[in-house]
């Protein structure tokens, strides 16, 4: 099995440490939709990352989808989803959430880094910072107390999704998010991206 794109993508990056956690193996393969489009194109012509290739040959798309496959086809007892319904819908509350920052904080780099300077929209670019900054914000004020994880005791898939979504708005849009503006949701991340799983994929 292997997954296909670069850590630089907040989605390819959620994937390959959810497989890491769960204990699933597989090859990851670094390939750019950018620069290496003919060679992902060959692997799957939607050219979408990540792309998970199973041993079959047949690939899925979305990061969302492939984390679940990974939740259903997963060791027996391992899981990043509680199993109280109530944690349950916090959980998958809180990664609609992360899903959504690092959404905005992709368009903000087409935006800003793939489109002319002649060509960008400043309107929708202070909109979709805005939106940035506010998901933090309610991310922020749903932090437990230091040293919790978001869900319980363990990290799960909101963890997972929160703290790369931080990571990424950092490295690509530097000082749009200060710690010090969000202080539990800047431990929450430093204290994820210092598990085996994060620092075995680190951001590119």
């Amino acid at each position: 099995m292997k997954i296909v794109g670069l850590l630089d993508s907040p989605f390819v990056r959620r994937t390959v440490i959810t497989a890491r956690m769960l204990g699933i193996p597989f090859e990851h393969q670094s390939l750019s939709v950018f620069r290496n489009f003919d060679e992902f194109h060959a692997i799957n012509p939607l050219a979408k990352a990540p792309t998970l290739v199973l041993d079959d040959g047949e690939v899925l798309v979305d990061s969302t989808h492939i984390i679940d496959w990974f939740e259903r086809t997963a060791p027996a007892g391992r899981s990043l989803l509680p199993a109280d319904p109530a944690q349950l819908l916090r959980c998958l509350q809180l990664t609609g959430f992360g899903l959504a920052a690092a959404e905005k904080g992709v368009h903000r780099v087409y935006e800003t880094k793939v489109r002319p300077p002649e060509s960008r929209d400043l309107g929708w670019l202070r909109r979709v910072e805005g939106q940035i900054r506010d998901t933090f914000g309610e991310l922020e004020k749903r932090v437990p107390s230091e040293g919790d994880w978001l869900c319980g005791d363990a990290p799960t898939q909101a963890d997972i999704t929160v703290a790369v979504a931080w990571r990424f708005i950092h490295a690509t849009a530097p000082g749009l998010v200060a710690d010090s503006d969000y202080p539990h949701l800047a431990a929450l991340s430093a204290q994820a991206e210092a598990l085996p799983a994060f620092m075995a994929a680190r951001f590119e």
